[in-house]
C-alpha cells in the first residue's frame, strides 16, 4: 500500500488543463534544458493530431491520450522537462492558437528567441490576424510556423465544444523523476539506446518469441528488410529464392516485373551471409536493457536509388496486420484504427500463434514488394516547376550480374502511365499524413488478389469516383466541417469483407453539400477536380486533335468557359505537395468594397482554388488581375500555381481583361460573381460524371 502511495507521488495522470493551468494557485514553470533539440514538428504532425482529438471528441471518446511527460523538479514549481518536450510545445501552441490565457509557463534554458517567441505567442489577442512582426524582431522559425499551421487546423473546428474536450478529455502521463534518482545514471541509460523502445520492437518481439529457431530467423530478416522504407524490397533481399527451386536458386521476384512467386511463408528461402547469421530478435526485457543498434542486411542498395517513402513502417504493419486480418471469420475492418499510436492494442486484439505470426510475415514481404512497385514515391529533394516528382516504376534486374534498373509501371503505354501516376498522387497529396491511409490500404488490398496493371489502373480510377460520389457528396458521411467521419471509408468501401468500388449514387447535389457561403470544402475535392480536368484534356486531345485551331481544342476550351492557354500546363501538371492552401481568387478582404460581391458569393466552389502555400500567404488580398499578372509571368514559380482549376480561372479573367468590357466591370476586377456561377457550372459538368 506504502509502494502504491509512493508511486502516485511520481506518476500522475493529467489533463491538459491540469498541466497548464494546475490548482494549486502557484503558477508552474515548464523549463526546457539546452540540451534538448528545437521544435520540430511539421504542418502535417499538427494537422494530424488536432483532426485526431476532433474524431475522438465526435465519436464521445472519454479520453485521448497523447503520451508522456517526463520532468525533474529543479525548484519550487520550476519542472526541468526530460522527455516529451515536443509534445509539450505543441499543446502550448494549440493552447494559444485557441486564444487561452494560461497560467502556468514554458521557458527555455538559454534559448532566448525561443522563450520570446513563446512570451510573445501568449500576448496575441483572440480571434486577432497575427503577422510576423508581431512575433518580435527575432523569433524561433519552428514554433511560429507551427502556431501558424494550429491557427489553419482549427480555423473549421467548433471552437468551444473544441476546447472543452482538448483542456478536459486530452490527458498526458505525467512522470516526475524522484529526486533521490541520480540523474546522471538516468541520462546514462537513456543515451545508451539513443532513443525510446519503439513500439514495433515490441511487436516485433512479442511476434518472433512463438517462432522457433529457423522460422524466428527468417522473420526477423523479412522484418528488417521491410522496415527500411526508402529502398526497395528487392534491394534489401537479394538473396531471397524459393525453396522448392533449390539449388537452382530461382529469385523470388522473378528477373524483371513477373509476379511474386512464393505462394507461403514456408516457400521462402533466404542465403544467410555474416549480417544475416546475427540477425536474432531479443525479448522486451533485452531491449529495455541494450542499446538500439538496426540491423541492415547486405545488399546491392545505392542511395542514388533511395526514395522519400509514402508511409512509416509502424503504420505499414497496421495495414498489413489490416490485410491479414480480413480473413478472420466475423473481423470488422471498420473497427480496426490505422493509426501507430494504436499499434499494439491492435496486435493485442489478435490471437497470436505460430501459423498467424508466418502468415503476417509473408504478408508484410508481400505488401512491401508492392507498395514499392505499384505505388507511387516522391523523389529525394524539394518540388520543382515542370519535373513531375511523382514515380511509379519497378525494380527490374534481369539476369545474375546484371545491373539494375528502374522502369516504368506501365512500360507500354505512356498515358495510362501518366495517370495511374496522377491518380495515386493525388490520393497522396490529399492525405499526407502517415496515419489513416485508407487508400493505401484498399490498393495493397486489391493487389493481392490481382497484380494486372490495367486492372489495377481500373480499380483506382473507380476508387476515385467512389471516394467522390459516395463519400465527399454523401451528406450521411460527413461531419459538420464536412470530412469524412471515422469510419466512413470502410463503410463505404467495403462490403462483406470484400472491396466494392461501384457507385451506389451518381445523382448527387454538389451544392447541396457545399452550398455557396460554405468554405470547408476538403481538399480532396480540389484534387479529384484537378485529376478529372486533366483525364478530360488526356482523353480528348490525342494527335492532330491537339492541334492548335482544331475543332476538338476548340470546343475543349469551350467546355472549361475559357479561352486556349495552351497545352503545356496539361503536360506539366502534377499534384504539387505544396499546394495545401485554399485561395479565394476574388479576395475576401476586398467585399463590397467596388462591387456588390458578397461574402457568400466569395466563398463558393467557383471562387476557390488549391494554390501552393507560399503564393497564397504572399498574395492573398490582391486583386484578380494583379494575382494574374503575378501567377501567369513566366519568371514565377509555376508550382506555386499547380492547379489546373485555378489555371482556367486565371485564363477567364484574362480574357474578360482584354474584352475591354468597362461599361461591365470595373477596371482591375475582371472577374466578379457571375464569372464564379459560370467557372462552377463549366465544372460542375465535367466532374459529375463519373470517368466510365
Amino acid at each position: 500500500m506504502t509502494r502504491m502511495k509512493d508511486l502516485s507521488h511520481i506518476l500522475k495522470e493529467c489533463s491538459i488543463k491540469d498541466i497548464y493551468y494546475g490548482n494549486s494557485g502557484t503558477a508552474t514553470t515548464y523549463k526546457i534544458p539546452i540540451y534538448q533539440r528545437n521544435y520540430a514538428w511539421e504542418r502535417d504532425e499538427i494537422f494530424a493530431l488536432i483532426k485526431d482529438i476532433h474524431d475522438s471528441m465526435v465519436i464521445d471518446k472519454p479520453v485521448y491520450y497523447i503520451g508522456t511527460l517526463v520532468t525533474f523538479k529543479r525548484d519550487e514549481n520550476v519542472f526541468e522537462v526530460i522527455d516529451g518536450q515536443q509534445r509539450l510545445t505543441t499543446i502550448y501552441i494549440i493552447l494559444t492558437a485557441m486564444g487561452e490565457k494560461l497560467a502556468n509557463r514554458l521557458a527555455y534554458s538559454s534559448r532566448k528567441t525561443s522563450t520570446q517567441t513563446i512570451t510573445a505567442m501568449s500576448k496575441f489577442e483572440k480571434n486577432k490576424e497575427v503577422k510576423d512582426s508581431d512575433f518580435g524582431e527575432e523569433y524561433d522559425l519552428g514554433i511560429k510556423n507551427g502556431y501558424n499551421f494550429a491557427k489553419e487546423a482549427l480555423k473549421d473546428v467548433n471552437m468551444d465544444k473544441f476546447k472543452e474536450y482538448f483542456l478536459n478529455h486530452v490527458h498526458i502521463i505525467h512522470y516526475r523523476v524522484p529526486k533521490d534518482v541520480d540523474l546522471n545514471h538516468y541520462f546514462e541509460v537513456m543515451n545508451s539506446r539513443g532513443e525510446q523502445l519503439e513500439k514495433h520492437e515490441i511487436v516485433k518481439a512479442k511476434l518472433s518469441a512463438l517462432l522457433e529457431k529457423e522460422d524466428m530467423k527468417k522473420f526477423c530478416q523479412i522484418w528488417e528488410a521491410c522496415s527500411d522504407m526508402s529502398f526497395y524490397i528487392q534491394q534489401k533481399l537479394p538473396n531471397m529464392y524459393i525453396q522448392k527451386e533449390l539449388p537452382n536458386k530461382k529469385n523470388v521476384f522473378g528477373t524483371d516485373m513477373s509476379n511474386f512467386i512464393p505462394q507461403s511463408f514456408e516457400e521462402l528461402y533466404i542465403e544467410s551471409n555474416h549480417t544475416d547469421d546475427k540477425m536474432t530478435t531479443k525479448s522486451i526485457a533485452e531491449l529495455l536493457n541494450a542499446p538500439v543498434k538496426k540491423e541492415i542486411a547486405k545488399g546491392d542498395c545505392d542511395s542514388n536509388d533511395s526514395f522519400q517513402p509514402i508511409i512509416d513502417f509502424p503504420n505499414f504493419l497496421l495495414i498489413v496486420l489490416k490485410i491479414t486480418r480480413m480473413q478472420e471469420k466475423g473481423f470488422n475492418p471498420s473497427e480496426f484504427t490505422l493509426d501507430d499510436k494504436e499499434l499494439i492494442n491492435e496486435f493485442d486484439k489478435v490471437k497470436l500463434t505460430p501459423e498467424f505470426v508466418t502468415q503476417f510475415a509473408y504478408n508484410l514481404l508481400l505488401a512491401k514488394y508492392y507498395l514499392d512497385n505499384y505505388m507511387v514515391h516522391h523523389i529525394n529533394g524539394e518540388d520543382k516547376a515542370i519535373e513531375n516528382p511523382w514515380k511509379l516504376q519497378y525494380y527490374c534486374k534481369k539476369g545474375k550480374g546484371k545491373s539494375a534498373y528502374m522502369a516504368d509501371l506501365i512500360d507500354h503505354d505512356k498515358s495510362k502511365q501518366r495517370e495511374l501516376v496522377h491518380l495515386l498522387s493525388m490520393f497522396e497529396v490529399a492525405f499526407t499524413a502517415k496515419q489513416r491511409k485508407n487508400y493505401l490500404f484498399y490498393c495493397l488490398l486489391y493487389l493481392f488478389n490481382d497484380w494486372d496493371k490495367n486492372n489495377y489502373l481500373n480499380f483506382v480510377r473507380n476508387l476515385a469516383d467512389k471516394y467522390f460520389f459516395d463519400v465527399y457528396l454523401d451528406a450521411n458521411k460527413l461531419n459538420e466541417r464536412n470530412q469524412p467521419k471515422p469510419n466512413s471509408f470502410d463503410e463505404t468501401i467495403i462490403q462483406n469483407s470484400k472491396l466494392n468500388v461501384g457507385l451506389k449514387d451518381i445523382n448527387r447535389n454538389f451544392n447541396g453539400i457545399y452550398p455557396q457561403g460554405s468554405s470547408n470544402i476538403p481538399l480532396f475535392v480540389f484534387n479529384y477536380t484537378d485529376y478529372r480536368l486533366w483525364k478530360k484534356y488526356a482523353d480528348e486531345l490525342r494527335g492532330n486533335r491537339a492541334k492548335k485551331g482544331s475543332k476538338a481544342r476548340s470546343e475543349f476550351f469551350i467546355a472549361l468557359g475559357c479561352g486556349d492557354f495552351g497545352l503545356e500546363t496539361f503536360d506539366d501538371f502534377y499534384f504539387s505537395r505544396t499546394r495545401k492552401s485554399l485561395e479565394h481568387y476574388y479576395p475576401q478582404a476586398k467585399a463590397g468594397e467596388d462591387k456588390p460581391i458578397t461574402p457568400e458569393e466569395i466563398n463558393c466552389f467557383g471562387n476557390f482554388a488549391m494554390i501552393g502555400s507560399d503564393a497564397n500567404s504572399s498574395g492573398s488580398n490582391w486583386n484578380p488581375t494583379v494575382k494574374n499578372e503575378c501567377y501567369l509571368d513566366s519568371k514565377s514559380n509555376q508550382v506555386s500555381v499547380a492547379s489546373l482549376k485555378f489555371r482556367i480561372m486565371l485564363q477567364m479573367c484574362q480574357d474578360n481583361k482584354e474584352l475591354k468590357e468597362d461599361d461591365k466591370r470595373d477596371s482591375g476586377f475582371e472577374w466578379n460573381a457571375d464569372d464564379m456561377q459560370k467557372h462552377l457550372e463549366k465544372i460542375l459538368s465535367i466532374i459529375m460524371q463519373p470517368t466510365h
